[in-house]
């Protein structure tokens, strides 16, 4: 029978009934990577090439410093850092890597806000980028916060017609606290905040993410020796208000805060050190009929700065 001589190529063509080997072929691989991540392509050799170059750049140094760039590591972390609005200069991404909801997310929110440089890098690299932690192929590049100088905050006071109001944090830690601090300062109509240059918390990744988004337009000082600051405060005319449990006087008796005036707050633990607490013109403590003994640094600041705008609006 004609039907069943025909002649054998040499070419393989597709088979009847393959039995859904080739099903996975036919799958979606999800959306397609932005231009930057694609290899290859113009877009990915550019943001390549700036990245580097911001890599080597060394970093201007404004009157108050910078602090050194940080990485935010784990997708959760980076997703959460891209939604709070945390500064990015870099996302990194690993190769080859599970497309997942999260990492779809991480790169639609980098693609929106614009000026977030993407990188594609093998896990080594990013294990060694990250000291061995748990990346899960995601890394945030935070670039260094460009701190202010303390006379910077009561000068720009001074130039809105405004008089200072200024809160100093003395041992304060946690980032999450400067954070909250930061947070308040603005809602109160606060002109910035003073940190020292050591064994305190600076704008990290988590102080930005507490803050809100506030730390954008709330400018944090970095001084060299927290108490020469205060004194040099102190020669402008700005009176000086430290918070402690055992002040002197109490929050609603203080007429300072009418005026131009800094606000220090210590540590939850040790409170104000003594340089610091001596330097203030008074201190004062905060009544609390519950009988707690503290409140943390982000409380205690929140609950003076809204009496101060009360006074003043």
């Amino acid at each position: 029978m004609a039907a069943n001589n025909r002649r054998m190529s040499g070419k393989k063509g597709a088979q009847v009934g393959s039995g859904g080997q080739r099903r996975k072929g036919l799958e979606g691989k999800g959306p397609t990577p932005p231009a930057e991540m694609r290899k290859g392509h113009k877009k990915n050799r550019i943001a390549t090439a700036k990245a580097k170059q911001t890599a080597r750049r060394p970093a201007p140094r404004g009157r108050g410093g910078k602090s050194t760039s940080e990485l935010v590591v784990g997708r959760n972390p980076v997703v959460e850092a891209l939604r709070e609005g945390v500064p990015a200069s870099t996302l990194y991404v690993q190769q080859f890597i599970d497309n997942d909801e999260r990492v779809r997310e991480a790169l639609q929110l980098a693609a929106e806000r614009g000026g977030i440089n993407l990188m594609e890098a093998p896990r080594p690299e990013l294990d060694r980028m990250t000291n061995g932690l748990n990346h899960q192929g995601l890394v945030l590049q935070v670039p260094p916060y460009e701190y202010a100088h303390p006379e910077d905050l009561a000068d720009a006071a001074y130039d809105e017609g405004q008089d200072p109001l200024i809160v100093a944090l003395d041992g304060v830690t946690d980032p999450r606290n400067l954070g909250a601090v930061v947070r308040s300062v603005s809602a109160f109509g606060g002109h910035g905040v003073v940190v020292p240059e050591r064994r305190a918390a600076g704008m990290t990744a988590g102080a930005w993410k507490t803050s809100a988004g506030t730390a954008a337009r709330t400018p944090v000082a970095r001084a060299t020796n927290l108490t020469r600051a205060l004194e040099a405060y102190k020669k402008a005319g700005i009176v000086v208000v430290g918070l402690a449990a055992d002040g002197e006087a109490e929050l609603g008796e203080l007429e300072a805060l009418d005026g131009p005036v800094v606000i220090v707050v210590g540590s939850e633990g040790k409170g104000l050190s003594r340089l610091v607490g001596e330097t203030c013109d008074v201190r004062v403590r905060i009544p609390m009929p519950g009988g707690a003994e503290s409140l943390n640094a982000g409380v205690a600041t929140g609950i003076v700065l809204y009496e101060a705008a009360r006074r003043r609006a």
